[in-house]
């Protein structure tokens, strides 16, 4: 069965398999048009047969999902560090000799589907000598050039917004409001302020990104959504239609845990302090939608933010790591954890009471 981690690289990898399918399909219909009759197709290039059209459109597909798997895998941390005119002229001077290299195999084995003849023939060798030193060469290079420039640019716009953000502004999932049942959980870095003034905001940043980089795993181990990054705060959600929501979220607390705990001697070392965080985790409505005039996002409103908001400003009143609400509770099915009920407040702005609890 495949990790959280794995499934997220396949649904990443996956819209690029799909970019390459259907520019491939746009150049050879576009090419098959303009070439006209079978007899009109220059030797330098392949007829296009049902098979062959099958060969291509498969290769094109698993050619797609092979330079988003290495882009995600691979590439895109390479170049995280430069800018976006740099890393994507870097990444698509990489992939223009990657591509030589599938031009070449998927021509040889094309030609011999096409031919009905071993790809260790003369007439195959021959073929592929005649089309690299042609202008057919030339033009599919530039196809897929195309290809491969609409993918890195997905792929940039992807990490920008967000896999999940985008995914949903392509679909128009969130086009129109709903309401629909969520958990947050609001984490908020301890004592930020002062490792910031220890550090000076050019360290901070660099010790921010660390520190955001090291709970990643835990997040996406446990299927938790990134709503939000504010300043030292990080929101997560977790829809209600992903199973066992509820104890995920009390697990990926605990994993961000000891993630950052096994990092401590990297912070000691570099930054000279530890950052450490608390957490609040509270569920309800909200009505979710795409929002912003000048820039679009997806939006989410509801009591339930301001709740578990609040409830987290609670941790260092109560002197705990992670408080949750009794409507969490109440849907925890596991026993895997203790809950000790610390009574019924009023949260600051709010009229109404909420139960919280301490996680043990």
């Amino acid at each position: 069965m495949l990790s959280p981690k794995h499934k997220r690289l396949l649904s990443q990898s996956l819209p690029i398999a799909i970019i390459w399918l259907i520019t491939g399909w746009v150049f050879l219909w576009t090419e098959q048009s303009i070439i006209g009759q079978k007899e009109h197709t220059p030797d330098s290039a392949i007829s296009l047969t049902p098979k062959v059209f099958l060969f291509a459109s498969l290769s094109v597909t698993i050619i797609g999902f092979l330079v988003g798997f290495i882009e995600y895998r691979f590439i895109n941390t390479l170049f995280k560090p430069y800018r976006f005119v740099i890393k994507l002229l870097g990444k698509f001077l990489f992939y223009v000799f990657f591509m030589e290299i599938i031009v070449f195999v998927t021509f040889i084995v094309a030609a011999s589907i096409e031919q009905n003849i071993s790809i260790f023939s003369n007439e195959v060798w021959e073929k592929y000598l005649l089309f690299f030193n042609s202008i057919t060469h030339a033009t599919t290079l530039i196809q897929l050039a195309f290809s491969m420039l609409l993918s890195l640019f997905y792929v940039e716009v992807s990490e920008h917004l967000g896999h999940s953000v985008l995914t949903n502004f392509i679909t128009g999932r969130y086009h129109h409001p709903k309401t629909e049942t969520r958990l947050f959980m609001f984490s908020d870095m301890k004592s930020s302020t002062q490792i910031a003034e220890a550090l000076g905001h050019d360290v901070y940043f660099q010790f921010l990104a660390s520190y955001y980089n090291d709970l990643s795993d835990a997040i996406l181990h446990h299927k938790g959504e990134v709503y939000q990054y504010v300043g030292d705060e990080i929101v997560l959600t977790w829809p209600s239609t992903t199973d066992s929501f509820a104890q995920l979220s009390l697990d990926c607390f605990y994993a961000m845990k000891a993630d950052l705990k096994q990092r401590q001697s990297h912070y000691i070392k570099n930054y000279g302090m530890f950052p450490d965080f608390k957490a609040a985790i509270h569920i309800g409505e909200v009505t979710t939608g795409e929002i912003g005039a000048l820039k679009k996002d997806i939006f989410f409103t509801g009591d339930v933010l301001n709740t578990a908001a609040r409830l987290q400003s609670e941790c260092q009143t109560y002197g705990v790591d992670l408080l949750v609400s009794k409507a969490v509770v109440d849907i925890v099915t596991s026993n895997r954890y203790q809950f000790n009920s610390l009574g019924s407040v009023q949260l600051k702005g709010k009229t109404q009471v909420v139960e919280l609890f301490s996680v043990h």
